[in-house]
């Protein structure tokens, strides 16, 4: 984590390029570059609140910062008008989490560890959920390909916030499932001992000023986008799809290979199910409710998303049946995710 701390640097650098009118190839880089260290911050600015606000409060604050570098960077995608690429890096976050971080992280697991155990039960949970969840964006989406056209103008914008309102009502009962009356199933989950190295007023002031530096550079980076893909010939779909989950998750994503390392892999395997749950229950949502402010956005995957994610969720269903992992099974979902990335760059 300690060299995300250098990359900060990119953070004035990006700013000033904004004013200086860099090219936005540059301005592209420069702000992905200055994204991932604050997402880093804001993570462990979270995690110092929670040891103030125990385990129950620290547990909702890190299920809503968890996905918020990627919401913010969404949300300005979506005021500008990029809808394919809001919902590309849903889709693309999802299929990152279940092929590139879990893989990664039983990869170096299982480098060192032979074989590597989790909570069955919890994880068999949370990827039961997830399956439904991508159910829950597979619908409208053959939906769209079933009603006349004629009908589809008038349901189409229903539909999607019906979807949305039972997806975020899901989310909230599975944090009541989670923290009240199933807690013990996630009681093997081991935990960090450690104690504070901020104090709350520090951690709180440094989540809100990573939180507001994030929308600053989540405002050029999307700025950049259209003309930067039009400059080098890289579709917006690419981008969406790989390099935003990529750049907002690469500190979590870093987090949980780290985890595994240290043999702790109930942690590994939640935080790449667990983000994948709460980008699809809690961001798709609240991503749809706030387009009601501007520009509706509708809730339709096209095709090559919605059968990447329904194989990646499989995967991950059946990796988790087991409760054990090796470094095959890591080198296998790294090979699908290589698949898939290679694929969509060339569409």
């Amino acid at each position: 984590m300690k060299i995300l701390r250098f990359l900060l640097i990119f953070v004035p650098i990006s700013i000033v390029g904004e004013f200086m009118h860099f090219s936005p190839t540059v301005m592209f880089i420069l702000s992905a570059l200055a994204i991932i260290p604050l997402a880093g911050i804001m993570g462990e600015a979270t995690e110092e609140i929670s040891f103030y606000s125990g385990p129950r409060v620290g547990g909702f604050l890190n299920a809503t910062f968890g996905n918020a570098t990627e919401l913010i960077i969404a949300f300005f995608a979506m005021q500008a008008g990029l809808f394919d690429v809001v919902k590309a890096s849903i889709a693309g976050s999802v299929i990152g989490n279940i092929l590139l971080v879990l893989g990664a992280s039983m990869l170096m697991g299982g480098i060192k560890f032979k074989s590597q155990t989790f909570n069955k039960q919890s994880i068999e949970v949370s990827s039961s959920m997830l399956l439904f969840a991508v159910i829950g964006l597979t619908v409208p989406a053959i939906f769209t390909h079933t009603v006349a056209a004629d009908l589809l103008n008038t349901r189409y914008e229903g539909l999607s916030i019906t979807v949305a309102i039972i997806m975020f009502a899901i989310y909230l009962m599975s944090l009541y499932f989670s923290f009240y009356t199933h807690k013990d199933i996630y009681a093997a989950i081991p935990e960090e001992e450690a104690t504070p190295k901020w104090s709350l007023n520090k951690a709180i002031a440094v989540l809100i000023g990573a939180t507001v530096l994030i929308g600053v550079e989540s405002e050029m980076f999307v700025g950049a986008v259209e003309p930067m893909t039009e400059a080098i010939g890289l579709s917006e779909f690419f981008v969406g799809i790989i390099l935003v989950p990529i750049i907002g998750n690469a500190a979590e994503h870093s987090t949980a290979i780290v985890m595994a390392y240290k043999n702790k892999m109930d942690v590994a395997m939640e935080i790449a199910i667990g983000s994948s749950l709460q980008m699809i229950l809690f961001v798709t949502p609240v991503l749809i409710f706030l387009s009601l402010l501007f520009t509706p956005m509708s809730i339709i995957f096209n095709e090559f998303e919605l059968v990447a994610l329904v194989l990646s969720v499989l995967i991950a269903n059946r990796v988790a049946s087991d409760g054990e992992s090796n470094w095959l099974e890591g080198v296998q979902l790294l090979a699908v995710y290589l698949i898939m990335a290679v694929s969509f760059f060339i569409l």
